[in-house]
Parts: structure tokens; C-alpha cells; sequence
């Protein structure tokens, strides 16, 4: 098989496209023939070393796709041969088959196309845990969403609306905001505005904004907190701006705001929150309600151009891969 190796950390230049057997499930795992891969900026940073975890060289990157179930590894009995999932593995996509565990499989609705099924699990689940179980959302209450038409901002405006939350929605360009507009978004402001904490509060009758999705980092999280109202949550899920934040904890303390950080990869090993999750979001997705926004797409042997253009903040949707 095809497959995209990394022994080297660096850029795209390190992704060296491969010949390599195909893997065999042991038990508990299952293959799957990869149709399609979602990639992240997380993916970027993996194969750079800067990620939260140590990156284990040589690697496969690649941590979420969708396929078709190949083989079943002994002890797999709720999945079957030829049906259509999608993993969140960690790791191992950006390849022609790969083998991950059984639990790490996803069953998707068959209203998502290939492409749809691999950009669903980072974003929406990511998207969930900050929204309801991290961030504590209530029905009315103001959400503000940055980088609103990403991977992570599309789906969280799709499922902020789903939960019925106002939404305010900010990118850096007028396209992209027709973008979160389409979506549902309430309001829609360019990040780039000087008086944005004060349009913010201005909207929200002078509250501010209950959730903040914060995925900027240095000035944007001071804004982040600025524009929060009472009791107001802050949900630190990236730093896309590369430049430090500071927090002095005295400044939560007037308004009683919290600042929670959010990792998708920790929220995986609570079950509980997990079936939450999963309920919700199976539900609004075979009801059409939600739907992954596809970007650009990238054959295998352009996955460095693929990361190039994340890197450029250029993309709407989730960038895809396709095998």
C-alpha cells in the first residue's frame, strides 16, 4: 500500500510517500480501506514535534479518517466487513489502509459522503464537549465563535444553533463571515475590527458574550476575556496566532469567569461523555440538522501542499485528503 511516513520531525518536506505491506488487525482492531482523511492543525504540529504529546517516530499521520471496515481483527463483533465509518485513531491515516482499534471506529449516517464522514469526529466532537460539557451551555444564552469558518468554527456554529444558542461569529475576511452567516450565525464580525470587544457588548444588550470558544490565543485571549459576561466561560481550545497568552487568575475574579481548557484526546477516555456526545451528535446528523463543511481536497502524493494551505489560513471547511 501507498502510505505517507515520517522519520525526520519538520514540515511538509519530511512527509515521504512510501511502500509498505498492508497491516493485519490483531484482536480488537479492525482495517479499514481509507477513503478519505480530515486533516487538523494538530496534524501539522504532530509531524513539527510541538504538539502535546511526544510524536513516536517513524510515524503515519493522519488522526482522523473514514473508509470502508476491510478485516476484522478476532474478538470484533459489532462492526462488519464492507460497512462505512470513520476513526479517530490518533494516527495512521494518511496511508491506504489502516489498522486502528475497534473502539476508536465510528459508525456514520449514510447521508455522509466519504469526504463529510472524515471531516465529522475532531471538529463535532471537539465542537460538543466545549459547547455542553465543558462550557455548560444553556438554550439563549451567547456564544462566540472564532476562526467561525475552520473545521472547528463551521461545526460549532452548526451545533451551537442545534442547541439554541445565539451566535457570534468573527474571521479575518468578509468570505469567510458569508460563510458563518450561511451557517446561522447571528451576528458576524471581522476579528480584525478595533472596537470588536465593544460591538461584542453592544450586541449582547451590554452583558457580553456567556461562552467564548477561543481558539486565537495572545491578544485574542485577553479580548476573549474582556468581552465575557457574568459568570461568563472561556473555553481555551487552540492558539492559532502562535503567541503567548497571559492570564492574571485576580482578572476572572469581578465577573466570576472561568477559563477551561479543552483536549479532545483526554475527553475520549470518559465514556460517559462520550455516549452523550455520540447520542447527540448521531442524532442531528442523520437528521440533517449539522453537516461537515468540506474545503479543499488533496490527493495522497499533495498532503504537504494540504498542510501549506492550512498553515496559510486560507481554508473554509475541513481540508481533506483522499487516498
Amino acid at each position: 500500500m501507498r502510505a505517507l511516513v515520517v522519520e525526520r520531525l519538520g514540515g511538509p518536506e519530511v512527509l515521504e510517500p512510501r511502500d509498505l505491506p498492508v497491516p493485519e488487525p490483531r484482536a480488537g482492531e479492525v482495517r479499514l480501506r481509507v477513503e478519505a482523511v480530515g486533516l487538523n492543525f494538530a496534524d501539522i504540529l504532530t509531524v513539527r514535534g510541538e504538539y502535546l504529546t511526544r510524536t513516536r517516530l517513524p510515524l503515519v499521520p493522519g488522526m482522523e479518517f473514514a473508509g470502508v471496515v476491510d478485516a476484522l481483527g478476532e474478538g470484533v463483533t459489532h462492526l462488519r466487513t464492507g460497512q462505512r465509518v470513520a476513526a479517530l485513531a490518533g494516527h495512521g491515516g494518511l496511508a491506504e489502509y489502516a489498522v486502528v482499534p475497534a473502539t476508536a471506529v465510528l459508525p456514520v449516517p449514510e447521508t455522509l459522503n466519504a469526504a463529510e464522514a472524515a471531516a465529522f469526529p475532531v471538529s463535532f466532537y471537539t465542537a460538543f464537549f466545549s459547547l455542553r460539557t465543558l462550557g455548560g451551555a444553556r438554550e439563549g444564552e451567547w456564544v462566540l465563535v472564532q476562526a467561525a469558518a475552520g473545521a472547528l468554527g463551521t461545526a460549532s456554529i452548526q451545533l451551537a444553533k442545534a442547541m439554541g444558542l445565539r451566535v457570534i461569529a468573527t474571521a479575518s475576511s468578509e468570505e469567510k463571515l458569508d460563510v458563518a452567516r450561511a451557517l446561522g450565525a447571528d451576528v458576524a464580525l471581522l476579528s480584525s475590527r478595533e472596537d470588536l470587544v465593544a460591538v461584542v457588548k453592544e450586541t449582547t444588550g451590554g452583558r457580553g458574550v456567556d461562552v467564548v470558544l477561543e481558539v486565537v490565543g495572545g491578544r485574542g485571549f485577553q479580548d476573549s476575556l474582556a468581552m465575557t459576561a457574568f459568570r461568563g466561560r472561556v473555553l481555551v481550545i487552540g492558539a492559532a496566532s502562535r503567541e503567548p497568552s497571559s492570564l492574571r487568575p485576580v482578572e476572572l475574579m469581578k465577573k466570576n469567569v472561568s477559563v477551561t481548557g479543552v483536549w479532545l484526546t483526554s475527553m475520549m477516555g470518559d465514556a460517559a461523555a462520550m455516549a452523550e456526545a455520540h447520542a447527540f451528535l448521531g442524532e442531528v446528523l442523520a437528521g440533517g440538522t449539522v453537516k461537515p463543511v468540506v474545503g479543499r481536497r488533496f490527493p495522497l502524493d499533495r498532503t504537504g501542499e494540504a498542510f501549506d494551505f492550512i498553515m496559510s489560513r486560507a481554508s473554509t471547511g475541513k481540508v481533506v485528503v483522499e487516498p
